[in-house]
C-alpha cells in the first residue's frame, strides 16, 4: 500500500511579509480590528502559549500575560526577524511543519492560529495536531477566512463566481488559499476534540472604497461593535472563534517538550547546537531558531 503524499506547505521563506503585506499597505484597519478580536477572546494570563504561523510576530505584544510564548512558523526568515525585534526573554522561536508538529502532547494551555488556516490543504489534519499539543481544558483561538461572506454571496447571486458560498465544503480560490464555511469549521473542530465557543465576526468593512472615505478610527469602532453579532450569524470575510480542548490528553514522559517530526520519538536530548532524538534524528539550532524543517 503506497503512502499518502504529505499536504503541500506554502513557504514564505525570504519573503518580507511585514513590509510587503502590512507596513504602509492600507491594512491598518484589518490589523486593529483583529487585535480587538484577539483581546476579547484570549485568556489574559496563562502558562505556555503557541502562536502557530505567527510569522514575524505581529501579535506577540498581546501575549504579555504568559510565562512562555512559542512562535512557530514554517519560515526561518520570518522567525529571525521576530527574534531581532523581541529577543529571547520568555520567547521560543521554532521553524517546522504543522503536519509534522515538533512538540510533545499537551504542552500548551493556549493555542493561537490567525491568518493561517486559509493555507491548509488538509485542515482536519492540521487541527488534529493542534488538539494533540493542547492541554485538556486549554483554549484554542482560531481565525479563518469565511466562505459565506456578503461579497461572495453577492458575486454568486450575480453569477460572477461559480462556487456556492453556502456549500459547506472548502473552496480553493487561488493555489493553497482556501475559504471555509463556518459550519465546516465547527464540525471539524468537534471531530478533532475541541468544543467551539464564542465566535466573533471581523473585518466587516474590508472594502477599499470604505477605507478611503471613512476615517480608520470610525471604521474600527463600527467593526468592534459588529463583532459582537458573531454568535448570531457569520457573514464577514474573517471569523474568530474560541474553542476548548476536551477529552483525555495523550500520555507523554515527564519533562518531554519536543517530539521528533521524523519518527515521533519523545525521547530527545538538547544541546546548544541541536536537539537529537534517540533514533539519531538531529535538528539544528541556528541563530536562536529551532529548525525542524529538515534534519541537520
Amino acid at each position: 500500500m503506497s503512502e499518502q503524499p504529505s499536504p503541500e506547505i506554502i513557504d514564505y521563506e525570504g519573503y518580507d511579509y511585514r513590509e510587503e503585506f502590512w507596513a504602509g499597505k492600507g491594512r491598518d484597519y484589518e490589523d486593529r480590528v483583529e487585535r480587538i478580536a484577539v483581546n476579547r477572546l484570549l485568556p489574559p494570563t496563562g502558562d505556555r502559549l503557541i502562536d502557530v504561523g505567527g510569522g514575524f510576530g505581529r501579535l506577540l505584544p498581546l501575549y504579555g500575560g504568559y510565562r512562555q510564548v512559542v512562535l512557530f512558523d514554517y519560515s526561518r526568515s520570518q522567525l529571525e526577524f521576530a527574534r531581532q525585534q523581541h529577543g529571547d526573554d520568555g520567547y521560543l522561536y521554532v521553524a517546522g511543519n504543522i503536519y509534522q508538529i515538533p512538540f510533545a502532547p499537551a504542552m500548551f494551555d493556549t493555542v493561537m492560529m490567525v491568518r493561517v488556516l486559509h493555507h491548509m490543504e488538509d485542515a482536519p489534519a492540521a487541527l488534529q495536531n493542534l488538539r494533540i499539543i493542547s492541554r485538556s481544558g486549554g483554549r484554542f483561538l482560531l481565525e479563518f477566512a469565511n466562505k459565506q461572506n456578503l461579497k461572495a454571496i453577492a458575486r454568486w447571486l450575480l453569477r460572477m463566481q461559480d462556487w456556492n458560498p453556502f456549500s459547506p465544503n472548502p473552496v480553493e480560490f487561488v493555489e493553497l488559499h482556501y475559504d471555509f464555511h463556518p459550519r465546516y469549521v465547527r464540525q471539524t473542530l468537534e471531530q478533532v476534540g475541541f468544543v467551539p465557543g464564542r465566535t466573533l465576526t471581523v473585518s466587516h468593512f474590508r472594502v477599499n472604497l470604505l477605507k478611503k472615505l471613512i476615517p480608520t478610527g470610525l471604521l474600527v469602532a463600527m467593526d468592534s461593535a459588529a463583532q459582537l453579532t458573531g454568535g448570531w450569524w457569520q457573514l464577514s470575510p474573517s471569523v474568530f472563534t474560541r474553542s476548548t480542548a476536551t477529552g483525555p490528553d495523550p500520555a507523554r514522559p515527564e519533562g518531554a517538550f519536543w517530539r521528533c517530526p521524523a519518527c515521533g520519538s519523545l525521547n530527545i536530548k538538547e544541546s546548544p547546537e541541536a536537539v537529537v532524538c534517540d533514533n539519531g534524528h538531529r535538528w539544528a539550532i541556528v541563530n536562536g531558531i529551532y529548525d525542524f524543517k529538515e534534519p541537520a
